[in-house]
């Protein structure tokens, strides 16, 4: 098999892809897209996606090319038969979870990394509104995994890789308190331990896990 081209930066959206390949074993090749440096504007990158966001997989065998981390992680699970939900109904449950993260989870945590971070003003009204929303989030979270060891159900799947990544960032980063979130703790821990995981943390390389 060619290795799958893997357009990426050390980012939570990035390790979504690092990491799901890393768990299916598909071999892949690493394109580094410096966002800091602004590569993400290239015209080589806009002609592969022009929204200028990571990652982006390219699969020269098959002649495709995906967006979206959410569905780079659907095609690399059918592609590779790892992590890939095996029935309708399974499916459906991994797919709400996925679109949780990538409409809740992802944009208020990067609306909090903007702000606390990025940003040189720091408007307490605005980060309030952004934790008061995280904190939901987290419940939400935490009540499904305290009825199941992951989040799709009992098996680790396309959503834990799909969320992990952004609640990786929650504490260190952007200074949220997981503490009142006991199986959203348990869980963070248990996928953390993932040698796969942790290979995925690496790329590209350089950065930290």
């Amino acid at each position: 098999m060619t290795p799958i081209q893997l357009h990426t930066y050390a980012t939570p959206n990035g390790h979504k892809a690092s990491i799901m390949l890393e768990e299916t074993g598909l071999p892949y090749e690493v394109r580094l897209v410096d966002i800091e440096r602004g590569d993400q504007h290239r015209p080589d990158f806009l002609a592969l996606n022009p929204a200028n966001k990571i990652p982006v997989i390219v699969d020269p065998d098959r002649g495709r090319t995906l967006v979206e981390s959410g569905a780079i992680l659907f095609y690399l699970a059918e592609r590779s038969g790892v992590l890939l939900p095996g029935t309708a109904e399974a499916r459906d449950t991994a797919l709400q979870w996925v679109l949780f993260q990538a409409a809740h989870v992802g944009p208020t945590l990067g609306q909090i990394w903007t702000w606390k971070i990025f940003s040189p003003e720091k408007p307490p009204a605005v980060i309030a509104r952004f934790e008061r929303e995280a904190e939901r989030l987290f419940r939400v979270l935490d009540g499904q995994l305290a009825r199941a060891a992951h989040l799709a159900g009992e098996a680790y799947g396309i959503a834990d890789v799909m969320t992990w990544p952004w609640i990786r960032i929650a504490g260190p980063t952007l200074g949220l308190d997981l503490a009142p979130y006991p199986h959203l703790r348990r869980w963070h821990a248990a996928v953390a331990a993932r040698p796969a995981v942790q290979r995925g943390l690496a790329v590209p390389a350089g950065a930290r896990p």
